[in-house]
């Protein structure tokens, strides 16, 4: 058989025959019920288990045989070779898009939309300042170098001129402390 003859593969009990120029549709049942099982997982498997995207994968494999059905070597093995090639580039295609391209998102309703009020930040940034009052001025200090300035207890101690153990305990308390006056303001 050569390149650009005779048959695709037996299936069932009967043998497609597709020729250069005869009906191409053909040659796309064919191909789909010999492959068209085994391409779908195959694609499944590249997509993540998207199962629409597969779909599309296969359909658009399927698209490109048929229209190059004049140069498909017909052996099954070749066919088969060249539509899994074209399937993985396809989602390989489509990954590199999806990459490229924003996301798509749906429509919301101008109602649904949220407008940043910043009245919930200043109602908690009040509580805390509050709460850090209640706290003695060593361990209000031993927090705001800490958590607000972010230096280490280390850096905290010499800049205090305390040991290490003295700003470790003062942050422990001051922590409990503060849990405990904001657990009362709700």
């Amino acid at each position: 058989m050569g390149r650009h003859t005779r048959a695709l593969r037996s299936i069932g009990d009967q043998e497609v025959v597709v020729e250069p120029g005869d009906g191409h549709d053909d040659l796309a049942k064919a191909l789909y019920q010999e492959f068209g099982g085994s391409l779908m997982a195959f694609a499944l498997r590249l997509t993540g288990h998207d199962r629409q995207w597969a779909e599309d994968v296969v359909q658009e494999t399927l698209i490109k045989a048929w229209r190059n059905a004049d140069k498909l070597d017909r052996q099954p093995e070749m066919l088969r070779a060249w539509l899994f090639t074209v399937a993985r580039r396809t989602v390989i295609d489509g990954w590199r898009s999806r990459s490229v391209r924003p996301q798509e998102l749906e429509e919301i309703e101008s109602d649904a939309i949220a407008v940043s009020d910043e009245s919930d930040r200043t109602l908690a940034a009040m509580i805390v300042y509050e709460a850090l009052q209640g706290l003695s001025p060593e361990q209000r200090e031993a927090i705001q170098q800490t958590y607000l300035r972010d230096r280490t207890v280390n850096e905290v101690a010499a800049t205090l001129g305390v040991p290490p153990g003295t700003v470790k305990s003062r942050i422990h308390h001051a922590v409990r402390a503060l849990r405990r006056a904001l657990r009362e303001r709700g």
